[in-house]
């Protein structure tokens, strides 16, 4: 079988911890007041979204338990 001669194909990545930029980044932009209102709009419409459909579901997911309670008292009653 064909054998390479290095003992690792990719020697740079070996090698890339080492490695350190002298460049930096650019300063982050600051958000504007818009920005930043519009980034909690949209944050508290997402949650609003979650409690509204939670307290909208509530009555369903409890539904199961009243049908079979008017059942049992149909067949009680009668």
């Amino acid at each position: 079988m064909f054998r390479r001669k290095e003992a690792v194909p990719f020697a740079f990545v070996a090698e890339a911890d080492h490695f350190r930029s002298n460049v930096t980044p650019p300063p982050r932009e600051r958000l504007s007041a818009s920005q930043i209102v519009g980034r909690t709009l949209v944050g508290l419409t997402v949650v609003a979204g979650l409690v509204g459909s939670l307290v909208f579901g509530m009555p369903s997911l409890q539904a199961g338990d009243a049908a079979v309670r008017q059942q049992s008292e149909a067949s009680v009653n009668r």
